[in-house]
């Protein structure tokens, strides 16, 4: 099982295909696992994993906190996911790439651009995660955790953990670092750390991430790929096409998004 330690967390992470480096960011939220990106939301209809390899070596891995993949009970911030992103190129030799996001992994494709702007060639956004609906489900879901933990004390937590295979979004009790949680943590700082993620990662009604006058700074080519639900709402994706600009906007709707249309957008985006 290949890993590598980026900044102390173990990182389980797969490289595919042959070709320039693609840099993936996993959809999924809390739990964005290199299976997502064959079998999470639209991604399991298109495949897009597949087609991509055949041209580019494809470097997926587990977002830290989820899957194989180790973490730490810290303020969570865009900037601490990308760092996970840069820190597995500097392990395997890889200066510059290409690089692609997928839901929750668009705003960490975002913070990544902002941070290292000059190791990134050109990113794809696809389906961005964020609007109103999708602000106020996160929050809910770190209410909901807070009211257990000081309900029923961070003990609760860790027998939740252990006899649970749920994830954060599928029961909120369990907070986003279940896995990492023990009986020996103060509850009032574990509560300000999630407190201050929640604060940091979802403060907006639009894509979260870097600010949009950072953002409107860009010189990189961006591929914007529209959602549209309740989690990944369409003026997302309009306002990530307002800030960035050297942005393209493919104006499909995900209903008329197929493996072949997609993958052929893509690549010919990939490949300018």
């Amino acid at each position: 099982m290949p890993t590598a330690t980026i900044d102390g967390i173990e990182t389980y992470y797969e490289v595919t295909g042959s070709g320039p480096p693609l840099l993936l960011f996993s959809p999924g939220g809390f739990s964005a696992t290199i299976e997502n990106w064959s079998s999470f939301g639209i991604y399991a209809r298109l495949g897009l994993l597949d087609r991509l390899a055949e041209h580019y070596t494809c470097i997926a891995f587990d977002k830290r906190e989820s899957g194989r993949s180790g973490g730490r009970v810290e303020r969570l911030t865009w900037e601490r996911y990308a760092q996970q992103g840069a820190g597995l190129l500097d392990a395997l030799g890889i200066e510059r790439a290409r690089v692609m996001g997928g839901c929750i992994g668009c705003s960490i494709a975002l913070a990544f651009s902002v941070a290292w702007p000059r190791r990134m060639e050109r990113m794809v956004l696809y389906s961005p995660a964020g609007g109103p609906r999708y602000r106020m489900t996160q929050q809910s879901r770190f209410d909901q955790h807070e009211s257990f933990v000081r309900s029923k004390g961070l003990t609760a937590v860790v027998e939740l953990a252990r006899t649970s295979d749920k994830t954060f979004a599928q029961d909120p009790r369990l907070g986003p670092w279940a896995s990492l949680v023990t009986d020996d943590l103060d509850a009032d700082e574990y509560l300000a750390v999630a407190s201050d993620t929640v604060r940091a990662l979802f403060d907006r009604d639009t894509v979260p991430g870097p600010e949009p006058e950072r953002l409107l700074e860009l010189e990189i080519p961006a591929l914007v790929v529209p959602g549209h639900d309740p989690s990944h709402a369409t003026s997302g994706a309009r306002y990530l096409e307002e800030c960035l600009p050297q942005a393209q906007y493919w104006d499909v709707m995900p209903d008329d998004q197929t493996a072949d249309n997609a993958s052929a957008r893509l690549l010919d985006f990939l490949q300018q």
